[in-house]
């Protein structure tokens, strides 16, 4: 054999699939159609926030690159317990249950974030996205505390780290164009490199290459005609090969094909995040802090309660709500009171903007927008704002505008202090919900419920994690514990012994 367990992707899910693995002493060979510079997936592309469930401070402080940081002697990190995780992940799924999946994702959330940290995957607080100080202090919200160090880049090199420091094998410029099947059982896979065709054989193979969100055909076919001529914020490889592979054994497909995590991004950004920029400048395309001002769309009026909730619970769904409007943008209009608290994208050297010193100004460069109802729009929603109450973006606060439609039920002030700027803005798509049905060791199952053999899975290729929407930082997360116990299966299928997993 090539290896016990070969790995398909080179992501946060592979590279837990393959750690997991190493650990149950399987030998593991990774194979990517990436170069080295694009290893590592969608991850790279990420902020590396995780989400997971934890009691308070101590459970932090243990995880953290610097514990002896002086900030968080003044942190407000509350806690965020498995019940809380479970009701902010069914809040997303439209009157449905919680699934299996979303049980096994808050169950083990924990500890596989302390089994990463035990492989030398360090996290830091997100001082800068997730708290403001409040009082002197640094109030974490949202459930959403810690991002690993270096982000989504510094997850995967500390990931790839780890799996090359446990005798794992990395081969990238491999293309995946088949599985090798025996009896029933998947034995290997069939690789396209420099060299040609051939196959590698292994006894499991773990898919963990994504899903489709870089295909414009499948996009259309699952998800409508709009989202043809998307952003796609992450690598461009996600084309859908593992579930092509993967129904071809037999899978059968699960989850929702038809949803999808997408964000509002800088309309004028490339393709395919960026590929021209360092993967740490790609995030500063996101444009986030919608729920400080108002978004505008070509007919002039607001779409979406923009404070619905914190900015972690909608950024994943209001990409969506941006494609959906008449040419699939928007423009988010901010005053100059704001400014202090908008995410450093806002103020990269390549943001795209327009600045006025009035609102009549600023509204007739509103390219592409009809400027007369733009300009009633935001006056309307001035004299809809609840001066009453304070603005508190650490907190739900209730400011709100609600004698317009839609209304704004937090952080509504009013746009009013010039300089005012307006930023012009699409969806990108993230990552797709549909996958596959995998079993409890990340085995892919059939129709009939049965396991196909040798065949495993994880990432975005694993079914029923998400259905109507997303809550922050919790896709890494599934990606980890996804992959954690795939890796782990997968070894278990090779005739290696469980290495205490739960």
């Amino acid at each position: 054999m090539d290896a016990d367990v070969i790995v398909v992707g080179s992501g946060n899910a592979a590279l837990c699939a393959a750690l997991a693995a190493l650990d149950s002493g399987a030998s593991v060979l990774l194979v990517d159609k990436a170069d080295a510079a694009l290893a590592g997936g969608n991850s790279r592309y990420t902020a590396g926030a995780m989400r997971f469930a934890y009691s308070g401070r101590d459970d932090l402080v243990g995880l953290l690159t610097d514990p002896d940081d002086p900030r968080l002697v003044d942190a407000e990190f509350g806690s965020y317990d498995e019940t809380m995780f479970l009701a902010d992940l069914v809040s997303f799924n439209e009157g449905a249950p919680a699934t299996a999946e979303q049980r096994v994702l808050v169950d083990e959330s924990f500890d596989t974030v302390r089994w990463l940290a035990a492989h030398d995957v360090t996290f830091e607080p997100i001082w800068d996205r997730q708290a403001y100080i409040v009082d002197g202090r640094h109030v974490f919200w949202g459930g959403l505390a810690l991002a690993a160090d270096g982000e989504g880049s510094g997850l995967v090199d500390s990931e790839m780290s780890a799996v090359v420091a446990a005798g794992g094998s990395i081969l990238l410029e491999t293309e995946v164009t088949g599985l090798v099947i025996d009896g029933g059982s998947v034995v290997g896979v069939q690789v396209s490199d420099a060299a040609g065709s051939h196959a590698l054989s292994s006894s499991a193979v773990v898919l963990a290459c994504g899903g489709f969100e870089a295909d414009p055909d499948q996009r259309v076919a699952h998800l409508g005609e709009h989202w043809k001529e998307a952003k796609v914020r992450g690598t461009p490889h996600n084309t859908g090969t593992g579930l092509r592979l993967a129904r071809d054994a037999g899978a059968a497909a699960h989850g929702r094909y038809d949803a999808c995590h997408a964000t509002p991004m800088d309309l004028h950004m490339a393709d395919f995040g960026n590929l021209d920029l360092p993967h740490v400048e790609r995030k500063n395309y996101r444009k986030i802090c919608y729920f400080l001002g108002v978004m505008l769309n070509a007919d002039g009026d607001r779409f979406v309660d923009e404070g619905r909730d914190f900015r972690n619970y909608t950024y994943a769904q209001f990409g969506a709500a941006v494609l959906e409007q008449p040419g699939g943008f928007a423009w988010q209009v901010f005053d100059s009171k704001i400014e202090p608290y908008l995410y450093e994208e806002y103020r990269f050297h390549d943001a795209s903007f327009i600045e006025a010193d009035s609102l009549e100004e600023l509204v007739v460069r509103l390219d592409g927008v009809d400027q007369d109802r733009a300009l009633h729009t935001v006056r309307e929603f001035n004299r809809a704002v609840d001066r009453d109450v304070s603005f508190d973006p650490s907190i739900k606060d209730g400011k709100a505008a609600r004698s317009v439609t839609p209304p704004k039920s937090n952080w509504a002030q009013t746009i009013d202090m010039p300089p005012f700027r307006a930023f012009p803005v699409t969806g990108g798509i993230t990552f797709t919900y549909g996958g596959l049905h995998v079993g409890g060791e990340g085995e892919v199952l059939r129709g009939d419920g049965t396991a196909i053999g040798g065949l495993f899975a994880c990432g975005e290729l694993v079914g029923g994690v998400f259905l109507g929407g997303y809550p922050g930082g919790s896709g890494l997360t599934s990606g980890a514990v996804f992959g954690r116990r795939a890796g782990e299966g997968a070894a278990r299928g090779a005739g290696l012994p469980r290495n205490g997993f739960p």
